[in-house]
């Protein structure tokens, strides 16, 4: 298995404004820096422990990007350094990156994470869930936090056809949450969808970032 040139193929094929989150979960530090050192600077983490165990073994001009379930008792252990959460799902959790973005006097960028997919043990919120998180007036008050997009996952299938309905669905809430209440927000611009058998789809229906596992380290330890 060649790191090197995984990334490089994969990275031909990506059009100029999609950004490759290099997904690490599971993988050792040492994995993590032959990626590193084939150029690639943003990893995807989805447990927040192992997150921060890895953060100060590595370089300190990687974006670390949280891209699983996160629970709120969690969020303190990645709040000094996290990038991009990618997988907000409850106003509880906003609260919550905040208070300890505050603490870590900085701000975090979050993506509201939808459910798109058939299956129902996906996380995710649905149009009126998330506009009763928008329309909140608590939302307001929370000043060290950013929405900066949106994140989805596909039903895990064969089936093109069905992939490409349920990320053009989410291309078309961000469009719609983008006209009605992000309309100056310059940061409302991403738009997460696309995994390693999946992100060929994802690119031709919008999305600005693909997170890549297997393609890039080889199959899950």
């Amino acid at each position: 298995m060649n790191i090197h040139q995984n990334l490089k193929n994969i990275l031909k094929e990506l059009p100029q404004g999609v950004k490759l989150i290099a997904v690490s979960k599971t993988k050792p530090v040492l994995l993590i820096s032959e990626a590193y050192e084939a150029g690639q600077r943003i990893f995807g983490e989805n447990k927040a422990q192992d997150m921060a165990a890895k953060f100060p073994q590595l370089s300190n001009d990687i974006e670390w990007h949280f891209i699983g379930h996160l629970q709120t008792n969690k969020v303190k252990f990645i709040a000094p350094f996290v990038t991009l959460i990618h997988a907000v799902d409850s106003l509880k959790l906003l609260k919550e990156i905040n208070k300890q973005a505050v603490k870590n006097k900085r701000s975090i960028n979050c993506l509201l994470q939808f459910h798109i997919a058939t299956e129902e043990t996906k996380f995710g919120l649905d149009m009126a869930e998330a506009e009763e998180i928008l329309e909140n007036h608590e939302l307001k008050k929370l000043g060290n936090i950013k929405i900066c997009g949106l994140m989805g996952m596909a039903t895990f299938t064969s089936k093109a056809e069905l992939i490409h309905k349920e990320f053009r669905q989410l291309r078309s809430y961000f469009t719609q949450l983008k006209n009605k209440y992000f309309s100056a927000k310059a940061e409302f611009k991403e738009i997460s969808m696309g995994m390693s058998g999946d992100y060929t789809i994802a690119i031709e229906e919008g999305s600005t970032m693909v997170r890549i596992g297997t393609k890039i380290f080889g199959a899950r330890n």
